[in-house]
């Protein structure tokens, strides 16, 4: 098609269109230098500034390793690491079983009202993990529903002592926490890999009269044993890095990511937070390469002619899965309730009348309202400008010609990210945006990025670093799907590729967009791990009010301030999928002639 424009066209024609498009390809090439050199700036030299941080003593001299000794030397910072190492093994086992289960529902029984169970399924991931122990406190404290209540209830009438005290502050409150963070990412994951599966092995296990618990064991766990440690990885990742639940509920059960914030926070001792976060980093790095390589393993079984698998009603599997689905969300849906219940109490639990008293945040710690109207500025922001710089970076790698090392430079420094937990962004950006000079070859040389630093912008960017690769998957799944002929007729016809680009990829990849922008939104208003380190007294945020009301043992108004985040994040995707009808019906159109 390419060359049959080019064709009917005369020869000053075509010299005229060859030269617009050799200028057009030296654009592309400097754009995608351009999104290089982005993501040095603001990935790879925070990075080496905060390994560099961990090989130095007190007074910068180098030291080497000097610092790691000392750390598995110390027993109370080396426990640490087995701690954590523990209670991710333990939250990646229970919550990947249960995904599992509650996948399997969805995607293989016919239950009636998925789409209610699926929704209610994805409820903590609306919310900061902070809520998850702030919660537990609420349900089983030594003041709490359960405790008094349930168990309280039952003393009184049979007269007898129950053991009511379930350890919460330990082990025991961080895995049930991080269970509930982490169980809607790995249901996701494996409801992917469920859905994918060929209709056609099961056809032939049939045919062979295989028994169910056979087809289950030969057809359905290989199928989706991709999936599976995927699952696995991410739930490890997700639960290993996390900070709000341990904060909450891990009382003197010290994991990495309390031990890095006390040595930061708390003794000021950033060489020691270093290291912790070189240590932190490498299990994290060691799960995200083993689930890269599972990934591309999966992607070369796909079978090309695969038939989509229609489940089959099943009465009494359908009756006890639709049994598990209904506690589970039945669980969700009590948990965000009794945060909001206990947002509404005047003094728990000794007066429980209903008042919005803990929704007054004058007198509070960590900012108050101010504070919530800069999250949701500072997400609003993290949206635009995030989808803008993550679909245009994914177009640039994905519909460019030649520049191979380029391109494939560029696409590394996207998937680097997944690999960095909140908390090594956050420390990171102190050592390298905080750093007024630099020392390069004796000279002192002024820190250019240094004026970033305690502003909004770098709050913004932190979030745009920390969840950049998952948008950016998402960009190229998208642009993978349009058909390379639109950009090879517009370079035949000297249309440059940005006309092409705003003409016909951003209408036609409009939904992708949108996700990508609600993805960003959500998860800036939630996260606390990276712009726990880098916001200032004048740039307040809701989720560290949040830590920092618990901290003072504000805990009601806390948990007020985590269900303001929760309802925002709620309407924000609610008006989403309002406004984006319109768009999806739109699409389609633009994609059905295509796909004929």
């Amino acid at each position: 098609m390419a060359d049959t424009a080019i064709h009917s066209t005369g020869p000053a024609r075509v010299r005229s269109i060859l030269d617009a498009v050799d200028l057009h390809q030296w654009l592309m090439r400097g754009m995608i230098l351009l999104a290089c050199l982005w993501m040095v700036v603001v990935v790879v030299l925070p990075l080496l500034q905060l390994l560099s941080k961990s090989l130095v003593d007190h007074d910068g001299a180098f030291v080497g390793l000097a610092n790691f000794i000392h750390y598995f030397r110390t027993p109370a910072l080396s426990m640490s690491l087995y701690n954590s190492l523990f209670v991710s093994v333990v939250t990646t086992a229970i919550s990947v079983i249960l995904g599992f289960l509650y996948a399997y529902a969805l995607t293989r029984t016919t239950i009636p009202g998925k789409a209610v169970f699926r929704g209610i399924a994805l409820l903590p991931l609306f919310s900061p993990t902070l809520l998850n122990g702030i919660t537990l406190v609420y349900l089983f404290g030594k003041k709490g529903l359960i405790t008094t209540g349930f168990f309280g209830y039952f003393e009184k009438s049979a007269g007898i002592t129950l053991a009511a005290d379930i350890g919460l502050y330990g082990p025991v409150g961080i895995v049930i926490a991080e269970v509930f963070y982490v169980f809607p990412q790995a249901m996701l994951i494996l409801s992917i890999a469920l859905s994918m599966t060929d209709a056609r092995l099961y056809e032939a296990s049939d045919s062979l009269r295989a028994s169910n618990v056979r087809t289950f064991l030969t057809v359905t766990i290989p199928g989706i044993k991709f999936g599976l440690m995927s699952a696995t990885f991410v739930s490890f990742i997700l639960c290993f890095t996390d900070f709000g639940a341990p904060k909450v509920v891990g009382g003197n059960y010290t994991v990495l990511a309390t031990d890095i914030y006390k040595q930061v926070i708390g003794q000021q001792n950033f060489v020691m937070g270093a290291t912790g976060s070189v240590v932190l980093l490498i299990p994290t790095v060691i799960a995200f390469l083993l689930d890269r390589i599972s990934q591309r393993k999966q992607v070369a079984l796909i079978a090309a002619k695969s038939v989509p698998l229609t489940p089959k009603r099943h009465p009494v599997r359908d009756g006890v899965f639709l049994a598990y689905c209904s506690i589970v969300a039945l669980l969700l849906v009590a948990f965000l309730a009794t945060a909001v219940y206990a947002s509404l109490v005047r003094v728990w639990p000794y007066d429980l009348s209903l008042s919005l008293k803990n929704y007054n945040f004058r007198n509070m710690g960590g900012g108050g309202y101010p504070a919530f109207f800069n999250s949701i500025r500072m997400a609003f922001y993290s949206s635009v400008i995030g989808t803008v710089i993550t679909f245009a970076s994914a177009y640039l790698i994905e519909k460019s010609k030649g520049m191979f090392l380029l391109r494939q430079g560029a696409y590394f420094l996207s998937m680097l990210p997944l690999a960095l937990p909140g908390l090594v962004i956050g420390l990171s950006y102190i050592f390298f945006f905080n750093q007024p000079t630099w020392a390069i070859l004796g000279l002192e040389v002024r820190n250019p990025f240094n004026a970033l630093y305690g502003t909004m912008a770098i709050l913004v960017i932190s979030n745009i670093v920390h969840f950049y690769t998952v948008s950016f998957l998402t960009a190229t799944t998208a642009l993978k799907q349009l058909d390379k002929e639109f950009e090879a007729v517009s370079e035949s016809l000297g249309v440059p590729f940005y006309k092409t680009f705003f003409r016909v990829t951003v209408p036609v990849c409009m939904p992708a967009i949108l996700e990508i922008g609600m993805y960003y939104f959500v998860n800036s208003m939630a996260t606390l791990s990276a712009v726990m380190f880098l916001y200032s007294a004048d740039i307040p945020l809701a989720s560290v009010a949040v830590a920092n009301m618990d901290d003072a043992g504000d805990v009601a108004p806390a948990a007020a301030m985590s269900v303001l985040i929760v309802l925002t994040n709620i309407t924000a995707r609610l008006l989403y999928g309002l406004m984006t009808r319109g768009v999806h019906k739109r699409t389609q159109a633009w994609i059905r002639p295509v796909s004929t």
